[in-house]
């Protein structure tokens, strides 16, 4: 179908449009942190290190998971009925850590840190030759269900710490609990990410010691709410460009694209004209025969003949059109029943050499091109 000619200018504007908003959707996403950058344990990543699953597994139990990646917005939400829930907050000072802490009453931690476990004073770690498959081995009521599970790092537990799911090489969940605070750390990127949460009693273990309240603040850390001097936060291309960087690429851009109005006008349909010569095809073998003639190649002057009657015979008598010069000389010489070999001494055989010997060539070449027409023709009209 043919598109008439304001469709196709439409249809050029619309390409136009289309790659400027594909260009500016591209700047926009590299210009925003991608998934890859954010924290292995974050609840809103979706891959395998991710704990996207446990926090949508919280959700369907009726449990508010809301995630937050601001320490004062996560002071800010904390209540009595809230869990803090954090991986190691290593861009945050102790001071900023503790005061964090102390505003929740219920705080899990699911990534270890010797810091962490020095000020919850839990513990600290243990170095078994191989983790065992445990089951819970405490009193906790809610992990009567979990069944076992296979955790990563082990923990020795401080005196008045609860240790569940270990031996005496070390438990895989600490938990202290006093004064109506609670305190617990697990390794969750063993346990928790989303490549191993179905595994095992996992899961259960996840919703048991993080849907203990009705509401989870997930506190993301990140090096951009750091508190920290002794950190180099690293910058964006955004950050380490001037100020006047993006007003010029946008008054670039602009201006190319009114270049582009400006120079891609049409003035009119195409115009048709007409040649001021016309050369017949026949001056113009005339012409290249003289070329020939004058230059006294009779060599080159055969090879063009026998290239032609080749063509030729090979068409009339049903071969492709680049058979072999000798199989053309035997479908020939079948055809008009004659001897193969002097077809193939005459489409296959030496050229001749001079003008003498060119002019009895042709006329070969055109008796045996007239013959297979004639045998071609007779045949085709016999019944």
């Amino acid at each position: 179908m043919r598109i008439p000619g304001r469709g196709r200018r439409a249809l050029g504007w619309i390409l136009v449009i289309g790659l400027v908003v594909i260009a500016a959707t591209a700047g926009l996403l590299l210009s925003a942190p991608s998934v890859a950058e954010r924290d292995g344990l974050d609840p809103e990543r979706p891959g395998p290190g991710g704990m996207q699953a446990l926090a949508q597994i919280l959700r369907q139990q009726g449990v508010t998971v809301d995630v937050v990646r601001s320490r004062a917005d996560a002071e800010h939400r904390l209540d009595d009925s809230t869990t803090l829930v954090m991986s190691d907050p290593y861009p945050l000072t102790d001071t900023a850590a503790r005061e964090l802490i102390d505003e929740a009453s219920d705080v899990v931690l699911v990534s270890p840190s010797a810091r962490m476990l020095r000020m919850l004073d839990l513990g600290s770690y243990a170095f078994p030759s191989s983790p065992p498959t445990v089951r819970v081995g405490c009193s906790v009521a809610a992990f009567a269900h979990v069944g076992t599970i296979a955790p990563g790092q082990l923990f020795t537990p401080a005196p008045g710490v609860t240790a569940c799911f270990g031996d005496d090489d070390g438990a895989a969940v600490l938990i202290a609990d006093a004064d109506g605070e609670r305190r617990a750390i697990v390794d969750g990127a063993a346990l928790f990410t989303n490549e191993r949460l179905a595994e095992r009693g996992n899961a259960a273990l996840g919703l048991a010691l993080l849907g203990h309240r009705p509401h989870v603040i997930w506190y993301v850390p990140s090096l951009d709410d750091s508190d920290r001097s002794d950190i180099d936060v690293p910058k964006s291309l955004a950050d380490l460009t001037p100020g006047w960087v993006t007003p010029v690429v946008v008054l670039g851009m602009i201006t190319a694209l009114l270049a582009a109005v400006w120079r891609g006008r049409r003035f009119g349909p195409l115009v048709a004209e007409t040649l001021p010569v016309t050369v017949r095809a026949s001056e113009t073998m005339l012409g290249r025969a003289r070329l020939t003639a004058k230059a006294a190649d009779a060599a080159h002057a055969a090879e063009a003949l026998r290239a032609g009657t080749l063509a030729r015979l090979a068409a009339r008598l049903g071969l492709a059109a680049r058979a072999d010069p000798g199989a053309v000389a035997d479908a020939a010489a079948d055809r008009i029943r004659v001897d193969r070999a002097a077809c193939r001494a005459l489409l296959a055989g030496d050229l001749p050499r001079s003008d003498a010997e060119l002019v009895p060539y042709a006329r070969r070449l055109a008796e045996l091109e007239n013959a297979v027409e004639n045998a071609v023709r007779i045949e085709r009209s016999s019944p």
